[in-house]
């Protein structure tokens, strides 16, 4: 039984952190005046990078949350 509570708190705790990181995206987005989809299309690698960056450092930070 114990298992299938870990299980349950890993999958929430995933989907929690799928949510954040699109929502701190979405903002991000909203913040700069740039089109990152039109941009990706166009195989910008530097908005490549800047958005890895970005998506890496909010994964960091809600690992962080959902260790403690």
């Amino acid at each position: 039984m114990e298992i299938i509570r870990e299980l349950a708190l890993s999958f929430i705790f995933g989907l929690l952190g799928i949510l954040v990181m699109a929502i701190g995206y979405k903002v991000f987005d909203w913040m700069i005046p740039l089109d990152f989809n039109k941009e990706l299309e166009n195989k910008n690698l530097a908005v490549g990078i800047m958005i890895a960056g970005l998506l890496i450092g909010i994964a960091i930070i809600v690992s962080r949350v959902v260790a403690a």
